[in-house]
């Protein structure tokens, strides 16, 4: 396990316990999401950083009792918050490194990455990781539930230019990992950006 993976599982190890009651108003923003990306009945959805699963409800509403839903997760207290929470019910969840999936390629239609994209330690290979396991012209969805500057205000810093979620930094970051961005927002009540995988 590499640095980064102990300094992620430690973060959010310590705050897996209280990280729902902690952020309780995030829940639309996260139905919201799931409901726009498109997805029909049937469909194969992972959720990539899956956390505590505040996803993995939506997500399998928008694919039905006939698709499928994994959310995979580095940290195992997050899993654990996801079962005590019975978000498990809704879908597969998988102690997992998202830069190393032990998933076969092309097996989703859609993955959901909230919150992912600021702790990957090597974010265009990670990318790259995602692409594998989505079929030609599936899509990635990278979710926060509050845009940008509220995050930099929640964590009492301001946004640097270096910001990978950044329209001019993520377009090529994306599109340098096999993925074409169709639609970006960032506003205070939510930031997603969706991509299609590019063949």
């Amino acid at each position: 396990m590499s640095d980064d993976h102990t300094h992620v599982r430690e973060f959010f190890g310590a705050r897996a316990a209280d990280w729902d009651s902690r952020f309780p108003d995030d829940g639309p923003a996260y139905e919201a999401a799931a409901a726009g990306l498109g997805l029909r009945e049937g469909d194969r959805v992972l959720d990539a950083g899956c956390g505590t699963g505040r996803a993995l409800t939506p997500l399998r509403a928008a694919v039905g009792p006939s698709g499928l839903v994994v959310g995979a997760d580095l940290t195992p207290a997050m899993l654990e918050a996801a079962v005590r929470a019975g978000r498990d019910r809704y879908g597969r969840l998988l102690l997992a490194d998202v830069g190393a999936l032990p998933l076969r390629s092309e097996a989703f239609d859609a993955v959901f990455a909230a919150g992912l994209i600021a702790h990957l330690p090597d974010p265009a290979e990670n990318l790259r990781e995602l692409r594998r396991v989505v079929r030609p012209g599936g899509i990635l969805a990278l979710f926060h539930p509050i845009g940008r500057a509220a995050l930099a205000a929640r964590q009492g810093r301001r946004i640097t230019e270096d910001d990978l979620r950044a329209e001019d930094n993520l377009r090529p970051l994306l599109a340098g990992s096999g993925w074409r961005m169709t639609s970006y927002v960032d506003e205070d009540a939510r930031f997603l950006a969706v991509a299609v995988r590019a063949d």
